[in-house]
């Protein structure tokens, strides 16, 4: 028998060798991370990684037999690029930088970590291009770069990553075309392009190849043309997301003969025609196809979706009724079909089945009654069925909602009383029944966390109750043209957060409050055509506020209290006043002001009243008398002929200046014009002012009624035409004249002689935003604000909201659109002009520069700007990049959202630091949020963008967001579907897909102040 004892001292030295070459290993890999914790200067969420731990034990590592094949540092602040040495990590699969703050390009040293499968780098900072040899990770299965700064096309090398099954590279800046050949990757099962700048393209064909697809997002993605119907051949896709394309014709059929598909989102697009009659996807959760041009009915097979919790056909133009199988879904949560042309009635059984949380029909043509168990599991929280035929009472089971937030009813034929227990309300905020029938009496106990409520245009009788003092919130109480009777309570007057008190066209009696305790925020009030008695109190000329005051059809005496302050819109018409006019309302602006009140009187000539001096003198003579009348005659002759003299001079002067204009000014035009040169200069006259600013006069000058008006900024008015003026002249024509977006203010031409130089704009009739948030809209000439000021003058949350994502756009795109990029330098309030439906233009271009490379600093001679708005950088180094738009962007959305002005604060602080300090202190957001707009419905919308404006205004301009991921986070904040997460040290916007990434965070350092 041979001895075994040879063999036995070979394995035992193998084994003793295989146990060294692990010991030396982890030794190493133990280095490595320590080395590494001390290289992002460690990070309070890496103190475990101690010498006398293992580190296989700590929570950021995966171990595979003993050694590091996983490494997930998320959110843990990282500001530091990716460690070169990471690959000495031999063994290492899995590599997790997301939700950091990581610079610089693609890490392609990357490259040497030859195992890797799994990349997620997404939500950081990485700039520049993806490399064209990224296939060299050739065994990578899962690449997420989204949420970054890359930019360029996406290289044609990621589809020679033949191993993924997910690739995510949205919410970048990447542009061009859409690789064709991703659709070579047949092991992809999840596919996220959303949220680029791809060029125009159609729906990729060769993107139905990918039949392992379980998730499909390439929203805004620039797709035009039709959605092929081979996509029916993606068998086994559970995830479909077109949204915010340019998408038409037809939805296949075969979209809805997927199987699998849980979550469809086709919104905002073009589609057109009728859906689909067959519907077999029997497990879609949520269907969004709102804002397309959908058409004829709601298929029946929609009632057979048991599963569906989301069904948005919001903006289309469908008719017929709504099947009657839809109100028996019983996993139904959200229901909105607003803006259509569905008609019927509404199946009764909505509500009760199912956990109904909205349920919006507004402006349809719906008759009969509203289903009585919308809230019968008591989750109910938005009601939104105005602007149809609806009859009948209220369900009273709406009463006993106590989650109910909004209630929209207004414009029906609603009637009866309402449910008494709706009267008592505790969390109901917005509360619109206007327009209909309903009758009875306001109980003694009414909603106190109303902010909105008009109940105008019904038939509610009795005295306004004492209760009322009880809603502290109410911001718009509107009971025009109803039976209240009474006097005015005093307790109305305790309500210090209205700002819009109607209570006209009722039978309201007695005397005005004489003592007005807190109507500092009131700024419209109209109390017209009651039957008021009494003298006008001088406590209405104490409210700092007032814009609108509207006493007019009343029985009203006394004199006019000599402080009632200056309101853009008065009418005192029709009451039986005294006395002489205050001098501050003694002019033309207010010639309507004052009609059929016998006994007041003017100094001015054409208020429609009597002049106070034009009484006959006692005791004075009938020849005394013949004599005044000659010489006023004779006076009267004399200034005709000196008149008609005069007039024949200045008809030949302005023939003579006339043809002067038509030859001596050079029209450079970049529109289709419609007018001339002396059609602007002609019109140029000091009436015509409506601003001055930055480097120029501004005037407002009608053209003919196609174009209505123009605004014309001069530059110069003198022959010494400044070097510094005319470049500015220089700059703002070079730039607004090869701009074409719909949120940047269009130039016209520009037009120069010897001594002046001029930029003829489109006319914004809203004006400049600082006016409408900070009240400064005044009569004269630029006073022609829009309808929608007759009803209010102030922005509600919704067009703040709009004002918001317009000027976000137009940055965006002067940031990462333009070639070269542009950066504006001076964005603030007063250069965003509003136009007739508060779209908001990004105006005076005149400090503007062109950026050679994006991202590159460029060095100004001078700081130029507003105290508020100026970038912390900006004012010590005079260097500049974007930036310092985002940081002027971020104080604009501060002023949005508290109402205050951009220098808030003293001598030497401003907004953003205020805004700052409240953060550091940790107060809540909701308190110093502007009262004017303050909605329950729409708080959590406004407290994220008021931390965006803190994020925008970091004094650290590498923390600064870029417009871009500002403006997605705006839009996502907007989304029908999905929610958002937003808190200091994490920002987070959380779509309703699985296994997708759509998330975009922001992060204040601890070490801004």
């Amino acid at each position: 028998m041979r001895n075994p004892t040879p063999l036995f001292f070979f394995f035992f030295l193998l084994f003793l060798s295989c146990v060294n070459s692990q010991s030396e290993l982890y030794a190493q890999e133990h280095e490595v991370l320590l080395r590494m914790k001390q290289y992002f200067n460690n990070p309070s969420s890496l103190s475990h990684w101690t010498n006398s731990s293992s580190h296989c034990s700590w929570s950021q590592i995966t171990c595979t037999n003993n050694s590091v094949t996983g490494l997930a540092l998320i959110n843990i602040n990282i500001s530091q690029p990716i460690p070169t040495f990471i690959c000495e990590l031999k063994n290492l699969s899995s590599i997790g930088f997301q939700l950091n703050y990581i610079p610089l390009g693609f890490p392609t040293y990357l490259y040497k970590c030859s195992k890797l499968e799994y990349l997620d780098l997404s939500t950081n900072y990485f700039v520049g291009k993806v490399p064209d040899d990224i296939d060299r990770l050739a065994g990578l299965r899962f690449l997420n770069l989204g949420s970054n700064n890359f930019f360029g096309e996406i290289p044609v090398s990621v589809t020679k990553l033949k191993e993924l099954t997910s690739l995510q590279l949205n919410s970048c800046y990447f542009n061009g075309t859409i690789p064709s050949e991703i659709g070579n990757l047949s092991n992809l099962e999840v596919l996220n392009l959303g949220l680029n700048l791809f060029s125009p393209s159609q729906f990729p064909s060769s993107f139905m190849k990918l039949t392992k697809l379980k998730d499909f997002v390439m929203s805004s993605c620039n797709l035009t043309g039709e959605i092929p119907e081979s996509i029916g051949q993606l068998a086994v896709l559970e995830t479909l997301d077109l949204s915010m394309n340019q998408l038409s014709g037809k939805i296949p059929s075969s979209l809805f003969m997927l199987k699998n598909l849980s979550i469809m989102f086709l919104s905002r697009n073009q589609l057109n025609g009728e859906l689909p009659q067959v519907i077999e996807t029997l497990n879609l959760t949520i269907v969004d196809l709102a804002q397309n041009k959908l058409t004829g009915k709601i298929p029946n097979g929609f009632g057979n979706l048991q599963k569906l919790t989301g069904l948005n056909f919001g903006i289309n133009q469908l008719s017929g009724e709504i099947p009657e199988s839809l109100g028996r879904l019983q996993s139904i949560i959200d229901f909105s079909i607003f803006f259509n042309n569905l008609s019927g009635s509404i199946p009764p059984e909505f509500g009760l089945h199912s956990n109904l949380r909205r349920f919006e029909i507004a402006s349809n043509n719906f008759t009969g009654s509203l289903p009585q168990n919308l809230c019968y599991h008591g989750n109910l929280f938005r009601l939104t069925a105005y602007e149809n035929k609806l009859s009948g009472e209220l369900p009273e089971s709406l009463g006993n909602c106590s989650s109910l937030l909004e209630l929209k009813v207004y414009n029906n034929e609603l009637s009866g009383e309402i449910p008494s227990s709706l009267w008592a309300s505790q969390n109901l905020s917005t509360f619109m029944i206007n327009d209909n029938n309903f009758t009875g009496e306001l109980p003694e106990k009414l909603p106190v966390n109303v902010s909105l409520m008009t109940i105008s245009y019904n038939q509610f009788s009795g005295r306004i109750p004492a209760g009322i003092s009880s809603m502290k919130n109410l911001v718009v109480f509107n009971a025009s043209r109803n039976l209240f009777n009474g006097s005015i309570p005093q307790e109305l007057t305790s309500l210090s957060q209205l700002a819009t008190l109607l209570l006209d066209q009722n039978k309201l009696s007695g005397p005005l409050p004489s003592k007005i305790i807190s109507w500092e925020s009131l700024r419209t009030l109209n109390l017209s055509q009651n039957q008021l008695t009494g003298e006008i109190p001088d406590s209405i000329g104490h409210l700092p506020d007032l814009a609108q005051l509207d006493l007019s059809e009343n029985q009203l005496s006394g004199q006019i209290p000599s402080q009632l302050g200056l309101p853009s819109v008065l009418n005192l018409s029709s009451n039986h006043l005294t006395g002489k006019i205050p001098s501050e309302f003694d002019n033309l602006a207010y010639a309507t002001s004052f009609l059929n009140n016998s006994g007041l009187c003017a100094d001015t000539d054409g208020l429609n009243l009597k002049l106070c001096n034009s009484g006959s003198v006692p005791g004075s003579s009938s020849k005394g008398s013949s004599f005044s009348v000659g010489l006023i005659i004779g006076l009267v002759l004399v200034a005709c002929i000196a008149v008609f003299l005069s007039s024949l001079l200045m008809m030949k002067f302005y023939q003579r200046r006339n043809q002067e204009l038509d030859t001596s000014w050079k029209l450079t035009s970049f529109q289709k014009l419609s007018f001339t040169e002396s059609n602007i200069v002609s019109s140029m006259t000091d009436y015509n002012i409506i601003g001055s600013g930055g480097y120029g006069t501004v005037y407002r000058i009608a053209i003919n009624d196609d174009v209505g008006y123009v605004a014309v900024k001069k530059i110069s008015n003198n022959r010494k035409l400044d070097q510094k003026l005319e470049n500015a002249f220089i700059a703002e024509v070079k730039i607004l004249g090869t701009i074409r977006h719909i949120n940047i203010v269009k130039l016209l031409c520009c037009m120069s002689n010897e001594d002046s130089l001029l930029l003829v704009y489109e006319y914004m009739e809203n004006h400049s935003l600082d006016k409408w948030l900070h009240k400064k809209i005044s009569n004269g000439p630029s006073s022609d604000l829009s309808s929608a000021t007759v009803h209010s003058v102030f922005l509600d949350w919704p067009k703040r909201m709009q004002i918001a994502i317009g000027i976000a756009q137009g940055l965006s795109y002067m940031h990462q659109d333009s070639s070269p990029p542009i950066i504006h330098r001076d964005i603030k309030a007063s250069n965003i002009l509003l136009d007739s439906q508060f779209n908001a233009k990004v105006a005076d271009f005149g400090l503007a520069r062109m950026l050679i490379k994006q991202g590159e600093q460029d060095t100004m001679s001078a700081v130029v700007g507003s105290f508020g708005y100026i970038a912390p950088e900006y004012a010590q180094t005079k260097r500049v990049n974007e930036k310092v738009d985002v940081y002027g962007f971020g104080v604009i959305l501060l002023e949005l959202t508290t109402g205050k002005e951009a220098n808030y604060g003293d001598e030497h602080s401003s907004l953003a630091e205020w805004a700052w300090r409240h953060i550091r202190l940790g107060s809540n957001i909701e308190q110093v949020l502007d009262e004017d707009v303050k909605e329950t419905f729409y708080l959590s919308e406004m407290c994220s963008v008021f931390k965006l404006g803190v994020m925008c205004t970091s004094k650290d301009p590498a923390s600064r967001p870029s417009m871009k991921e500002a403006l997605n986070i705006l839009l996502r904040l907007r989304e029908p579907v999905g929610y958002v997460e937003m808190n200091f040290g994490h920002f987070e916007v959380v779509p309703l897909l699985k296994n997708s990434k759509r998330e975009s965070r922001l992060d204040i350092d601890d070490n801004d102040s």
